[in-house]
């Protein structure tokens, strides 16, 4: 006869006998409570870095058409031409990606852009040139059509509204 041996507790167990299934469940609930936790937060980083994104574009032709309109109060380029309007702006925002004609005597083109950038918000497949909505000099600030004759701002489609509150639409 064999003398008996005692039944070792669980933590001394031999490697590989695994995890228990209270074990596991626990485990999964504590992955499940952090990840629930994580992904607002990793909404709110992206949301943030849209945001910015949306700014920067902003930014970027709004001091294209600023440029465009100094250069032509300034007789850096051509009153005569089609592409700008009575006013000094650009007729349409491809005159920022295609340039004026310099109104210096060596000739050539002024251009203020390399590429319309994108709405971070905009319908993804529509082409950057039409994601946003344009304002004429003379249209009223908030208005919601477009005269056509000039492009004096942009602004972005999007009805959502921003971390802080305000609706994208109003930039």
């Amino acid at each position: 006869m064999r003398p008996s041996t005692p039944r070792l507790p669980a933590y001394r167990r031999r490697p590989g006998s695994g995890f228990t299934l209270i074990e596991l469940v626990v485990a999964l609930t504590i992955l499940s409570i952090l990840a629930a936790a994580a992904i607002p937060y990793a909404e709110l980083s992206i949301t943030r870095s849209k945001e910015l994104e949306l700014r920067r574009s902003l930014r970027e032709v709004r001091i294209a058409i600023d440029r465009l309109h100094e250069d032509w109060e300034t007789g850096k380029v051509s009153k005569l031409g089609n592409s700008i309007s009575d006013d000094g702006y650009p007729r349409t925002l491809q005159v920022l990606i295609e340039g004026v004609e310099s109104g210096e005597a060596k000739g050539g083109k002024r251009k203020y852009l390399r590429r319309i950038p994108e709405d971070p918000f905009g319908e993804p497949g529509m082409p950057p040139i039409e994601q946003w909505v344009l304002r004429g000099y003379q249209d009223e600030p908030d208005s919601l059509s477009w005269n056509g004759r000039d492009v004096y701002d942009v602004r972005s489609h999007s009805e959502r509204t921003a971390i802080d509150g305000s609706r994208y639409r109003e930039w």
